[in-house]
C-alpha cells in the first residue's frame, strides 16, 4: 500500500538483472514500516520471472554472530529444488565453508581468512546462481548485521554490476553501522536507497480497506480516525491494532456495514505495547514465562532451549505455543525446523521491555542455565548467546569471560570485525580481580585488531599494557609485546615494531623460555627484512634458522612452518639444495600437524624451485590443484603468478597474457596488494620479452602509480625487464647501463629475488665488452643452478674460451648453452645471436648457422632489429641472405632455409593447378620472362628436375 515508486525501482533492477546488469536496492525505514512485506513482493516477482532466489536475515540471537544472514542465503540457494553446481566454483567453494561447514573439504579448514576471499566466493555463487534468469540476493535487518557481513555487503555492492543479480537490502533507520555504509554507497552512485516513509491518513483508510475486504466508502471514518491515531501511518501497527480492533469487537461487521461499537471502545489498545502487554498477561504463567525466555533468546528462539527454560513436556510445549493467543505472538520458523519465531521483531522488542529488572535478570539467568545444559561446551554461536544472557542476568565477570572465548573463536575464523567488538566488550567487563583473563582478552584485541586492519587502535593499547603490568608476569606481558610488536609490522611501522621486540626481550630477561624466544624472533625475522642494510639478510638468516630448530622441539608447528619457508627464501640463491630442504621439512611439520594450508605454501614454493632450475611448472600446477581443493585462493594465485613467470620465459606469451590478466582482476579486487604488484611487474616483464618498450614503461608507471616506492623491485626492473628490452631492440649499451642499476640496486638492498642477471645475462654481457684481463673469468663465478641464468652463463663461458683460443671448451660450452636453454626459445636465441658475433670476431665455432637459426626465430616473432642485425652479421661474414618480405612468414621453414622467397612462394603455389607461364603471370600480374626466371630458381633451389615435380611437391604438401 503506497509504495508504487518503490516497487518500480525493484522490478527495474530484477529486469536489469535478467540482462547482466546487477545493482543493489536498500530499504531503509522504522520498525513495521513494510519493508519485509516489500522484500517478500520482491520475491515473487523474481520467482515467477525463474530468478533464483537467495534469502538470509541478520542475527536472531544478537548482532554479533558472523556471517548469519550470508549463511541462511546460502543454505536457501542449496535448500532450492534445483541447486546450482557449487563445483563449478573452483577453488572459491571451499571458501564458502566458512558459511556452510559441508562445502568445506574434509579433515581440512578454510585455505584463506580474508573476508574479501570470502565475499568474492559469495559474489561468485551469485553470478552462478544467476546464469541466464538472474538471481535476487535479500538480505534483511542489516541494522543487526556483524562487521563481517556488512564488509561481503559492501564488497558485493561495489563488483555486481555486470552480475546477472540484484541484492536487496533492508535496514532501520535507526543510527547503525549498516546505516552509515548504505548512506555512503548511495552517495558514491553504488546502490539505490529507499527510505520508506509512514502512511498517509488517506492510504491508512486505504489499508483498512483492504484488510477488511471492504470498499474503501463502507470503512467508518471514525476507524481510520482511530487507527491513525494508533499508528500514526505504521503498516505493521495498523495491521496491529487491526487485529485488536477485531478481536475484541472494538470494530464489527454489520448487515448494513463496519461500524465502531462504542462499548468496547473503552477497552481498546491505545499503543502497541499496551497491545502486546494485553496478550501476554492473557497467558498462562508458564506459557508466559515460555514467551518471555524465547524473547530474551530473540527474534526467533529453538524449542530445546525453551523446553529447558521451563521444564514443560513436548505435549504441554507444543500446545502453549499454537494456541491461539501464543499464535497472535509466535509462529513456527519455516526456515529453521524446531525454531519459532516472532511474528514481528517489535513484538520481541517489546516483550523484553516489559520485563522488570528483577524479573529479567532471574529468567536471563535460568535461560543461561537451559543454554549449557542443552549445548554443553558453547558451542558456535551459543557462546555469545549465554554472555548476553548472564550479562542480562548481572553476572559481568562470566559475562565477560563468555564474550572473550566468543571473541576468540571469531577470530579463529577470521571474523575479525566481530571478534574485536567482542572483545571489547570483554575487555570492559573483566576487572582487575580476575587479571589472568583480562590479559588473555587483552592479548587477542591486539591480535583481532590487527587483523581488522585498525593498526592504530591496536598501538593505542600500548598503555593498556603497562596498566596490567603490575598484575601480569613477564612471560604474559612479553606476549603482548610481540602482538603489538606484529600488528606495527603489518602497518609497516619497522622502527615501533622493534622498540615492542626490545621491550618484550627485556620482560624475558637474559634466560627466556625457548617458546617465548622463538615467538619473538620470527617477529623480529619479518620487520628486519624492511630495514636497509648489506648484512641483514645474514642476521635475519641465523634468527631465522635458530627460531626453526626450536620451534620443532617445543613444538610449535605453525611457527616452524613459518620459519622454514623464511629460510628457504633467504637461501635459495646462494644454496638451492638447501633451500629445497628447508621447504620439505616444512612440508613434513605441516603434514604431521594436520596444517593443510602451510603445506600448500611449501609446495608452491618447491614448485618455484622446479620451475626455476628446469621450467618445469609440474608441482606448480599441482599446488594450484591442491590449493583450489581447499580454497586456499591466495596461495593458488601465488602459484598462477609463477606459472605466468615462467610462461614468459618458456615464450608462451598468450598463456602469460592470460593468466596475468585473470590474476591481476582477482587479485586487485580482493586486495591482495603483493600478488597484484607483482603480476603488474611480471605484465611489464612480459612487455620487455616482447621488444615492446612503450607497453613495457606503461606498464612499470602504473605499477608505480599504484604500489608507490618500487626500490625493492628494482633489480628485476632493470635486470629482467629494462635491459632484456634493450637487447630486443640492439641497444648493447643502453643493456649495459640497465644491468648495472640493476647490480647496485641489489648491492645497496640486497634481496631474497632471483633472475635479475647477476649470475646470467650480466656475465655475458661482461664478456662481450671486456676482455678477460680487464675483468677477469667469468669462470670464477659458479654456474647458476637456475635454467634461465645458467644458459646466459654458458654462453659467457663460450665467448671467454674463445677468446682464448680454446676452440673445443668454447663449442662444448655453447652446446651446453643450447641443452640447458631447450626451454627458453627467447633466451636461447638471443645467446646465440650474441655468442655468434664473439665468435665471428675470434674466429671459432659455427656462427653462420647460429645466426640463421637466430634470424629465422626473431624475424618469425617479429622482433625486427634483431633479426635484422643478424641478417647484418651474415652478409658481414659473406653469406647469401635472403630477402625478407611481408608475407614471409607464409613460406614453410624448410623452403625459407633454401632461400624462396615470398614471390616465389606465390608462383610454386600455382604450379600445382598447371598453369602456363603466361596464366601465372596474369594472375600474379607479372610477365611471363619474370615467372620463367621464378621456376627456374626454384628447380635451383630445390633440386626439382621441372615444373610437373615442382606442382607434385606442392600437392604432396611441400614434402620431399
Amino acid at each position: 500500500m503506497g509504495r508504487d515508486n518503490e516497487q518500480r525501482v525493484i522490478k527495474s533492477g530484477l529486469l536489469a538483472a535478467r540482462s547482466r546488469r546487477g545493482s543493489a536496492v536498500f530499504l531503509v525505514g522504522e520498525g513495521g514500516i513494510g519493508k519485509s512485506r516489500l522484500a517478500a513482493a520482491a520475491a515473487d516477482a523474481a520467482y515467477g520471472s525463474n530468478m533464483r532466489l537467495m534469502r538470509g536475515r541478520s542475527s536472531t540471537t544478537g548482532p554479533l554472530v558472523p556471517y548469519r544472514p550470508l549463511t541462511e542465503a546460502v543454505l536457501s540457494l542449496l535448500r532450492a529444488g534445483d541447486p546450482v553446481d557449487i563445483d563449478a566454483l573452483g577453488p572459491y567453494r571451499p571458501v564458502l565453508g566458512r558459511l556452510v561447514p559441508d562445502l568445506r573439504p574434509a579433515s581440512t579448514e578454510h585455505g584463506d581468512a580474508s573476508l574479501v576471499i570470502l565475499a568474492e566466493a559469495v559474489l561468485r555463487l551469485m553470478a552462478l546462481a544467476g546464469g541466464e534468469t538472474g538471481c535476487l540476493l535479500t538480505l534483511e535487518d542489516l541494522h543487526d548485521a556483524d562487521p563481517e557481513t556488512l564488509g561481503v555487503t559492501e564488497y558485493l555492492v561495489d563488483n555486481m554490476s555486470d552480475l546477472p543479480a540484484l541484492l536487496l537490502g533492508t535496514l532501520r533507520r535507526d543510527p547503525c553501522p549498516a546505516l552509515d555504509l548504505v548512506r555512503s554507497m548511495a552517495q558514491r552512485g553504488h546502490c539505490v536507497l529507499l527510505e520508506l516513509d509512514r502512511l498517509d491518513r488517506s492510504q491508512v483508510h486505504q489499508m483498512i480497506a483492504s484488510y477488511l475486504a471492504a470498499r474503501p466508502q463502507d470503512v467508518p471514518d471514525a476507524a481510520t480516525d482511530l487507527v491513525w491515531a494508533g499508528s500514526t501511518g505504521n503498516p505493521f501497527l495498523v495491521e496491529d491494532l487491526l487485529t485488536g480492533m477485531c478481536d475484541t469487537d472494538v470494530l464489527v461487521e454489520t448487515s448494513t456495514g463496519w461500524r465502531i461499537c462504542t462499548d468496547a471502545l473503552a477497552n481498546r489498545p491505545d499503543t502497541f505495547v499496551r497491545s502486546v502487554r494485553r496478550r501476554i498477561e492473557q497467558l498462562s504463567e508458564r506459557a508466559r514465562e515460555l514467551i518471555m525466555a524465547g524473547a530474551l533468546l530473540g527474534c526467533r528462539f529453538p524449542l530445546t532451549v525453551a523446553q529447558a527454560v521451563t521444564g514443560m513436556p513436548d505435549r504441554e510445549l507444543l500446545t502453549h505455543l499454537q494456541g491461539p493467543l501464543a499464535a497472535q505472538l509466535v509462529v513456527a520458523d519455516e526456515q529453521m525446523p524446531d525454531w519459532y519465531r516472532f511474528q514481528h521483531p517489535l513484538m520481541q522488542e517489546a516483550l523484553t521491555s516489559l520485563l522488570e529488572p528483577t524479573e529479567r535478570a532471574r529468567l536471563a539467568r535460568r535461560t543461561a542455565d537451559a543454554v549449557t545444559e542443552v549445548h554443553p561446551g558453547l558451542p558456535g554461536e551459543w557462546c555469545q548467546v549465554s554472555a548476553t544472557l548472564r550479562l542480562a542476568a548481572g553476572e559481568f565477570l562470566t559475562a565477560g569471560r563468555l564474550f572473550a572465548e566468543a571473541g576468540r573463536r571469531c577470530l579463529a575464523e577470521g571474523a575479525a570485525g566481530s571478534a574485536v567488538a567482542l572483545l571489547e566488550r570483554a575487555w570492559e567487563l573483566l576487572t582487575d580481580d580476575d587479571p589472568g583473563s583480562r590479559a588473555d582478552a587483552l592479548e587477542s584485541l591486539i591480535h583481532a585488531l590487527a587483523e581488522a586492519g585498525r593498526i592504530d587502535r591496536a598501538l593505542a593499547f600500548v598503555e593498556a599494557v603497562e596498566q596490567v603490568s603490575g598484575v601480569l608476569d613477564h612471560r604474559r606481558l612479553a606476549r603482548l609485546h610481540t602482538r603489538l610488536a606484529w600488528a606495527a609490522m603489518l602497518a609497516g611501522q619497522s622502527a615501533e615494531g622493534l622498540a615492542r621486540v626490545r621491550a618484550a626481550r627485556a620482560l624475558l630477561g637474559p634466560d627466556p623460555l625457548p617458546a617465548d624466544v622463538v615467538t619473538v624472533d620470527v617477529v623480529a625475522a619479518h620487520l628486519e627484512l624492511d630495514l636497509p642494510g648489506t648484512d641483514r639478510l645474514d642476521r635475519v638468516e641465523a634468527m631465522t634458522r635458530q627460531a626453526a630448530a626450536v620451534a620443532e622441539e617445543v613444538p610449535l608447528p605453525v611457527v616452524a612452518c613459518q620459519a622454514w619457508q623464511l629460510l628457504a627464501a633467504l637461501v635459495r640463491q646462494r644454496d638451492p639444495d638447501d633451500a629445497t630442504a628447508c621447504l620439505e621439512r616444512s612440508r613434513a611439520i605441516a603434514a604431521e600437524h594436520d596444517l593443510p594450508i602451510w603445506d600448500i605454501h611449501a609446495l608452491v614454493r618447491l614448485g618455484n624451485d622446479d620451475a626455476l632450475r628446469g621450467a618445469n611448472t609440474d608441482r606448480l600446477e599441482q599446488a594450484r590443484v591442491q590449493a583450489t581443493r581447499i580454497g586456499a585462493v591466495t596461495a593458488r594465485y601465488q602459484a598462477e603468478a609463477s606459472i605466468a613467470l615462467q610462461a614468459i620465459l618458456r615464450h608462451e606469451f598468450d598463456r602469460a597474457e592470460a593468466l596475468i590478466d585473470e590474476v591481476w582482476t582477482a587479485t586487485s579486487r580482493l586486495r591482495l596488494l603483493e600478488t597484484a604488484e607483482y603480476v603488474q611487474l611480471l605484465r611489464a616483464v612480459l612487455h620487455a620479452h616482447r621488444g615492446r618498450r612503450k607497453d613495457m614503461d606503461a606498464a612499470l608507471d602504473e605499477l608505480a602509480g599504484v604500489h608507490g616506492d618500487q626500490s625493492r623491485n628494482r633489480p628485476r626492473i632493470h635486470g629482467l625487464a629494462r635491459a632484456f628490452c634493450a637487447l630486443l631492440e640492439e641497444n648493447r649499451p643502453r643493456a649495459v647501463e640497465e644491468m648495472s642499476r640493476a647490480l647496485s640496486a641489489a648491492d645497496r638492498n640486497p634481496t631474497t629475488f632471483l633472475l635479475f642477471g647477476r649470475n646470467g645475462l650480466h656475465l655475458l654481457l661482461m664478456a662481450l665488452h671486456t676482455r678477460p684481463r680487464e675483468a677477469g673469468s667469468v669462470e670464477q663465478v659458479p654456474l647458476s643452478a637456475f635454467g634461465w641464468d645458467r644458459q646466459f652463463a654458458l654462453f659467457a663461458r663460450a665467448v671467454r674460451a674463445g677468446q682464448a683460443g680454446d676452440v673445443q671448451r668454447a663449442c662444448a660450452a655453447v652446446d651446453e648453452a643450447v641443452r640447458v636453454g631447450e626451454p627458453y626459445p627467447m633466451g636461447r636465441h638471443l645467446g646465440l645471436r650474441l655468442c655468434a658475433e664473439a665468435a665471428l670476431a675470434d674466429g671459432w665455432g659455427d656462427p653462420v648457422d647460429w645466426l640463421r637459426t637466430a634470424e629465422e626465430h626473431f624475424h618469425r616473432t617479429d622482433v625486427p632489429a634483431v633479426a635484422g642485425a643478424c641478417r647484418t652479421l651474415l652478409r658481414a661474414a659473406g653469406v647469401r641472405v635472403p630477402q625478407r618480405r611481408v608475407g614471409t612468414h607464409q613460406v614453410p621453414g624448410a623452403l625459407r632455409a633454401a632461400g624462396v622467397t615470398v614471390r616465389e612462394f606465390e608462383v610454386l603455389q600455382l604450379l600445382v593447378e598447371r598453369l602456363s607461364n603466361r596464366e601465372i603471370a596474369g594472375r600474379l600480374h607479372l610477365s611471363p620472362r619474370t615467372v620463367e626466371r621464378h621456376i627456374s630458381n626454384l628447380m635451383i633451389k630445390t633440386g626439382l628436375p621441372n615444373r610437373l615435380a615442382l606442382g607434385e611437391f606442392v600437392a604432396r604438401g611441400y614434402q620431399d
